[in-house]
């Protein structure tokens, strides 16, 4: 497929059309040159689609999703990509979501993302995902390469940090890494530090790659070859420095304000889920907490490894109330490290029972971002979930690692 031409993506849904997000979705798409297609079906299939799924379902709308998901996997419809949604206040349809989206995945190899909708969605916060459907769907040439060439450098304009890496023939040579106040003044000074560390002139970088949510600021300033978003830069630079670019692989990427959840094969993300609740699922949580307990956060991890959760009771998951309950329990004589641990189990929790349960979990599992240094979060991951958790080196960097990685692909070798 040539980056020009555009990608069809198949919508399966319960009724975007009703739920007064349909024109979002659709300028979030055009905005990325690709369309959104209603797969064509036959109409008996929905007296027996529920059989054939083993859900038996009340809703005819439903049925349509399911039937619709089958015209994909056997080819009726050809499309490029898979956007999978329904409304979140639905039990019913959240099970159906999770079935059709499993099964298209498995049986069509097709890239999938399933979404939750509410009438507020806007096309800004659907850019991250169908950047990344369409990315998945043209590019899968330069999601495979696995050596990076040339002397390149990425850069990560992140929500609460800026990171910068420069490498050289498949090695980091250079890192920085700042808080992120002015989006451009921040990369400035993050790949300054990189190039001041791998003593090289700006100049002589062959190629720039950005990525994050300042991507495309950033990415018109330093005249950039790549400007994509974080699903596919930070999966590709999880399972690069995991050195698990073969087989399947999970990866978690805690952010400073969200969380990613992704199942990568052969280095190219399949299935995926961004965001949660609310930023208590985030780095954020963790700062906030370290904040409370009066130590800097790089001591929250070793404060987490001595505590026991079980003796902090947590009962909410939003960012304020979870503070409070942090604060109640030290109130009541809770220890910093049993604080620590709880908040640590808190956040990991979250991403379990709101997005693991979006993706199937292979091993290795990756886990990136800046709270994976925080040790008392990969201890909680592999408690909840019983197997190993990787935290591979530069994890803190992987945006920027990811991005100087695949822009070697614009690198000219002659």
């Amino acid at each position: 497929m040539n980056n020009s031409d555009k990608v069809t993506i198949a919508l399966v849904s319960c009724g975007s059309e009703y739920a007064g997000v349909q024109k979002e979705l659709e300028s979030a798409a055009s905005s990325l040159n690709a369309e959104l297609v209603y797969p064509e079906m036959d109409v008996a299939s929905l007296d027996t689609i529920g059989r054939e799924f083993g859900l038996e379902v009340a809703s005819p709308d439903l049925r349509l999703m399911m039937a619709r998901a089958k015209a994909v996997v056997e080819g009726v419809a050809e499309v490029d990509a898979v956007f999978v949604a329904t409304c979140f206040r639905c039990a019913e349809a959240a099970i159906v979501r999770n079935e059709v989206r499993r099964y298209i995945f498995e049986d069509s190899g097709l890239p999938v993302i399933s979404y939750s909708f509410t009438e507020r969605t806007t096309a800004a916060t659907l850019l991250t995902r169908m950047e990344a459907l369409t990315t998945i769907a043209k590019s899968k040439h330069l999601l495979a390469r696995e050596i990076q060439e040339g002397l390149t450098a990425g850069i990560d304009s992140g929500s609460t940090t800026t990171k910068a890496v420069v490498m050289r023939d498949d090695e980091i040579i250079g890192e920085g890494w700042v808080p992120t106040i002015k989006v451009l003044e921040s990369a400035e000074k993050a790949l300054q530090q990189a190039l001041d560390q791998a003593d090289v002139k700006r100049e002589d970088l062959q190629s720039i790659g950005t990525t994050g949510y300042g991507r495309f600021l950033i990415g018109d300033h330093f005249n950039a070859d790549l400007m994509q978003e974080e699903i596919t830069v930070n999966s590709k630079g999880a399972v690069y420095l995991a050195k698990t670019q073969q087989g399947h692989a999970t990866v978690i990427d805690i952010g400073g304000m969200d969380n990613k959840a992704i199942s990568v094969q052969d280095g190219i993300p399949g299935m995926f889920t961004m965001g949660g609740v609310c930023a208590g699922a985030s780095g954020r949580f963790l700062e906030m907490t370290s904040k409370r307990l009066n130590v800097d956060i790089t001591e929250l991890g070793d404060l987490a490894i001595k505590g026991m959760q079980q003796n902090v009771e947590m009962n909410s998951y939003c960012i304020v109330f979870g503070i409070q309950s942090l604060v109640n329990s030290l109130a009541k004589g809770a220890t910093p490290e049993d604080v620590a641990a709880a908040a640590c189990h808190s956040v990991v929790e979250q991403i379990f029972e709101q997005q693991l349960q979006e993706i199937e979990v292979k091993e290795p599992l990756v886990l990136v971002g800046g709270s994976s240094l925080i040790a008392g979060v990969p201890k909680a991951l592999e408690e909840l979930l019983k197997i190993d958790v990787v935290v591979p080196p530069h994890a803190q960097h992987i945006g920027a690692v990811g991005a100087a990685l695949l822009v070697s692909g614009f690198v000219d070798k002659e």
